[in-house]
């Protein structure tokens, strides 16, 4: 799996220019792709169906030749130095983040290859100076780079990497263990080579994930240590930054190695320049805020909607001192929901799960609360060539032939809608819709408590949605609304951190609003996500609980995919199954990065199709001198404005909302009343 699939459990516990049009062309089935070049590798033919190169993709040829200098989007001349201070939301009591105990901090080991931020997927040597591996890709044999060194300069030796898997694959997370499953062993075959077996042949991924994914432990340091704790104690590592100085639960700092040794290579030119990175926890994104326009914090990645559009109107960022910043990108949005837990009894029919997607008004929501920011999810692949649409066609089609006695036939028939609204707040169309489909599942109304209830046990249809961030209540609430006037009671549940990891791990809820982050090159981690096996797995992204075997084979299609076009159309085919499940209410996604920085640094003028990085960022002495000589100022007038704000109290824009607001809740109670009976009769037919 991608970083991004990998990374959001991670943060949980604590989702590029496109290639030249060669990297979409494969060699045929059967013939050998030409041996690469590799820098202080001689070009080798190792056999008809071999190869040995400086990186691998997953599809086609990289970007990138064996001599490149440096990513496009980097500036190979930033000047290193300075100082960046993020924050992040909640605490952290381990430094451990792959054994899913506590809440780690985001510490990461290096791995044997790294990936381009400007193609699909592609992973290029970093620990690893080359790979070679057969046509089948059914193993593969990584060279370790002789400079490659540990911060206490022990060198990176194949003894390393055989002892990383096997941990991994035996004290990991059962995420980890789940996803590395295909990887069968390795073993050392060269004083810096080491060999890894898969258990499947024709899984063209499974090299990359082993090379990008692995975390490469040092077997010295954990022998001795009981991998499977928590731990304050800084892990010993290999790359750029290293911890310095924290105290749990409130900061960390990560300061820039100065003798790191991979620091000129090609794929590290540009990157990782500051001199430290410091994160400070703190347990509310409005604290964040506003340590932010105090001058506490020097950036933000803005998760809020209605922050981005009324928090921001300060002194600060209007005399472009605080710089806000909206930057497109073309990441695959992947799929956020309200997802419904199949292993409760409530949500196994389908008709039920479709009916609560009509309580859903997606349009109010979106201008009420999101000022009309956000584009609503219609695939569990937003954003991306791999989203379904239409009616299925091509290869697509050929695939979904396969189980057609097995599948829904309106799939063939109809293409996948979300409910629509008028956007007023009040849905009534689409209730009577969902009250159809809750009557035809065997649910009424009782005539006394106007609940509803199971026709045949009495059971009122009752659930819990549980939540850790204390503003996605009022994004909540008009849901709660909305099925309330179904006669369903939905209790918001707002838990800690902790307690709602724990309960995720363990899928211990009736609902919640996460997602899944996808990638351009879906592969293995789809498995952990919608897979039989995986939802039996606890800490598997299978949150919803989906165990269909036509799925499970879909999936193994996708992995097995021999090129690009078959993966769309493979993806595609998933896609549309999952939707047609209606296992979610598809909720929204943003194809850009709102960020939010104090104007004391710099970033390259080319942006990659995944997005900005603060790894490519660097501290700009000019800005921040300038900054520096103005800041005290700037601050002050910022705290000026919110407390001369705080006093006018609400601003003219505000009271027109809650007016709006009141009005609306004030129509429906006086149509209700009015038309209460007749409401009840339409609605339970």
């Amino acid at each position: 799996m991608r970083s991004a699939a990998l990374g959001l459990l991670l943060l949980l516990v604590a989702a590029t220019g496109a290639a030249p049009a060669m990297a979409q062309q494969g060699a045929a089935p059967g013939e050998a792709p030409p041996a690469v070049p590799v820098p202080g590798v001689a070009a080798e033919e190792l056999g008809p169906v071999t190869r040995r190169a400086h990186a691998i993709a997953m599809h086609g040829e990289p970007k990138y030749g064996p001599d490149f200098e440096h990513f496009d989007y980097v500036n190979p001349d930033a000047p290193k130095g300075g100082t960046i201070r993020l924050a992040a939301t909640g605490t952290f009591d381990t430094f451990n983040p792959y054994n899913a105990k506590g809440n780690p901090a985001g510490i990461a080991y290096e791995s044997l290859l790294t990936r381009s931020a400007d193609e699909a997927f592609t992973e290029y040597g970093l620990i690893a100076e080359s790979l070679e591996w057969p046509l089948d890709r059914s193993w593969v044999i990584f060279h370790l780079r002789s400079e490659a060194r540990w911060h206490d300069g022990q060198p990176i030796t194949p003894e390393d990497v055989v002892f990383s898997l096997e941990t991994i694959k035996s004290q990991g997370s059962p995420q980890f263990r789940h996803y590395f499953q295909a990887v069968e062993r390795a073993e050392k075959v060269g004083p810096r080579s080491v060999k890894v077996f898969f258990s499947e042949a024709g899984n063209r991924e499974l090299p990359l994930i082993v090379g990008g994914d692995l975390p490469i432990m040092p077997k010295h340091y954990w022998e001795g240590r009981d991998f499977s704790a928590t731990t304050l104690e800084p892990p010993l590592t290999s790359g750029p930054y290293r911890v310095g100085e924290f105290e749990p639960g409130r900061y960390y700092v990560m300061e820039r190695v100065e003798d790191y040794w991979g620091s000129d290579l090609p794929v590290r030119v540009g990157t990782g320049n500051f001199d430290r990175q410091r994160v400070e926890f703190f347990r509310d994104p409005t604290v964040i805020r506003q340590a932010l326009k105090s001058g506490i914090i020097d950036y933000r990645n803005e998760n809020q909607a209605k922050a981005w559009a009324v928090d921001y109107d300060i002194p600060a960022v209007r005399q472009g001192w605080l710089v806000k910043e909206l930057i497109p990108n073309d990441l695959t949005a992947g799929m956020q929901a309200f997802i419904f837990n199949l292993r409760r009894p409530i949500f196994q029919d389908e008709r039920v799960r479709e009916a609560l997607n009509y309580a859903f008004d997606f349009e109010w929501t979106n201008e009420a609360l999101f000022f009309g920011q956000y584009t609503r999810n219609t695939s569990y692949f937003n954003n991306s060539e791999l989203a379904s649409s239409g009616l299925p066609e091509g290869e697509e089609l050929e695939v979904l032939e396969r189980f057609r006695d097995r599948l829904d036939p309106e799939i063939f028939e109809q293409p996948f809608t979300v409910p629509e609204t008028d956007g007023s707040g009040w849905p009534r169309e689409n209730l009577l819709k969902a009250m159809a489909l809750l009557q035809e599942a065997g649910w009424v109304v009782d005539p006394e408590s106007l609940k509803l209830v199971d026709g045949e046990t009495g059971r009122p249809f009752t659930f819990e949605i549980l939540l850790v961030q204390e503003g996605f209540e009022r994004i909540v609430l008009p849901l709660v609304r909305n099925l309330k006037r179904l006669g369903i009671e939905a209790d918001v549940r707002l838990v800690d951190q902790s307690q709602y990891i724990n309960r995720l791990r363990s899928f211990d809820f009736d609902m919640l609003s996460l997602g899944w982050g996808q990638s351009d090159s879906p592969g293995n981690e789809q498995r952990n996500m919608w897979t039989s096996a995986a939802a039996e797995t606890p800490a598997s992204q299978n949150y919803v609980g989906i165990a269909d075997p036509v799925i499970d084979e879909l999936v193994e299609l996708v992995i097995s995919a021999p090129d690009r076009d078959a993966l769309v159309a493979r993806t595609r085919a998933l896609d549309r199954v999952l939707l047609w499940g209606h296992y979610v209410i598809p909720a929204w996604h943003l194809s850009a990065d709102r960020i939010v920085y104090w104007n004391k640094y710099s970033r390259p003028e080319v942006t990659p199709k995944d997005g900005t990085a603060i790894d490519y960022w660097w501290y700009d002495a000019a800005k921040a001198a300038a900054l520096e000589a103005r800041k005290p100022e700037i601050v002050e007038q910022n705290l000026e404005a919110e407390a001369e704000a705080e006093r006018e109290g609400p601003g003219a824009a505000w009271i027109v909302g809650l007016l709006v607001v009141l009005l609306l809740a004030g129509g429906y109670v006086a149509r209700r009343a009015v038309t209460r009976r007749g409401d009840d009769r339409g609605a339970t037919g």
